[in-house]
């Protein structure tokens, strides 16, 4: 993925995926949970509004995204999140994450 080609270790492929999504993602957006996470209190099917990337010293190890939920400010894996009412560019580069974690990749 042209993401991650001049990356040459985990630092700057988390980066290159942050610098991605930051310039991708049109905030807010609403998605809903796909699937339920131990390190997220969202549960299938759940409807979240999504109002943009974590701090990058969150995302070294996964993409999070910052969403309203029970009246909180709360960051969760962008991997759990589908979105439901979203521009095309958004919906886009949320399926680019989820290729990137479905095939297996890590940074």
């Amino acid at each position: 993925m042209e993401i991650v080609v001049d990356a040459y270790n985990e630092e700057e492929r988390a980066m290159g995926w942050y610098y991605y999504l930051e310039e991708k993602l049109r905030f807010p957006f609403k998605a809903k949970c796909i699937v339920t996470r131990k390190s997220s209190p969202l549960v299938t099917g759940e409807k979240v509004e999504v109002t943009e990337m974590a701090p990058e010293t969150e995302c070294a190890h996964e993409m999070l995204v910052m969403i309203t939920w029970q009246k909180r400010s709360l960051a969760v894996p962008l991997g759990q999140l589908n979105p439901t009412e979203a521009d095309k560019q958004t919906r886009q580069a949320v399926s680019d994450w989820h290729y990137w974690v479905n095939r297996g990749y890590e940074f």
